[in-house]
């Protein structure tokens, strides 16, 4: 975007924008979901934090401009493709969330806060998995924030759509780093049972709420 092309737009206008695109795009993000629990869990391992804060993000960037770029129209008039992604999605989601509820059935397997392990490979896999195997971020991201970003008019859909993503950015970075301050409270086994079992179920509901209009 030029510099000759703001200026030329009302700079009210950019900047409402700009707060439309940050308020909606976190209103989508704060929830509990797949993406934030598994933020949540690095985050209080204090394992690969920044990487995986760096890939939610991005990912979240991408859908959002490819949505205001006009591709969420094109995900509506397929959706076989997110049928598709949504078997897959709720697969994925299952397998993870009877993995959430083994660790909470074996005491020996759960971790100590700040003692994350795992390689940032099967991290990084996974945070993938958990963001693009999700159909309800294709919705949200491509088509509903795509949708009110195209709203906006001329360039001030891409405004709308830095300000979604700084939203994401934001949220992500303070969910993984905030996540820390809870140490001293999950330095015990028991409050890492907790935590698995609601990551289990939450995953679980996700997955079948994934197949249950299939």
């Amino acid at each position: 975007m030029c510099v000759s092309s703001v200026v030329g737009m009302n700079i009210v206008a950019v900047g409402q924008s700009t707060l439309i695109g940050f308020g909606v795009g976190l209103s989508l993000i704060v929830a509990i979901g797949a993406q934030n629990a598994f933020v949540l869990r690095q985050g209080l391992q204090r394992a690969h934090v920044l990487p995986i804060v760096a890939v939610c993000a991005l990912s979240d960037a991408v859908l959002i401009v490819a949505g205001v770029a006009g591709v969420g129209a094109v995900v509506d008039r397929f959706p076989t493709a997110l049928t598709v992604v949504r078997i897959g999605g709720a697969v994925f989601l299952l397998c993870y969330g009877l993995m959430a509820l083994n660790r909470a059935r074996k005491p020996a397997a759960l971790s100590v806060a700040g003692a994350g392990t795992g390689s940032l490979a099967a991290a990084v896999a996974t945070c993938l998995a958990l963001t693009w195997l999700n159909p309800h971020v294709y919705l949200d991201t491509v088509v509903f924030l795509g949708s009110i970003g195209n709203q906006q008019g001329g360039d001030l859909r891409w405004w709308f759509a830095a300000g979604a993503a700084l939203g994401s950015i934001v949220w992500f970075t303070g969910l993984g780093y905030g996540s820390r301050l809870l140490a001293p409270l999950f330095a015990r086994p028991s409050a890492w049972r907790v935590l698995d079992v609601l990551i289990g179920v939450v995953m679980l509901a996700l997955a079948i709420s994934l197949v249950a209009d299939l």
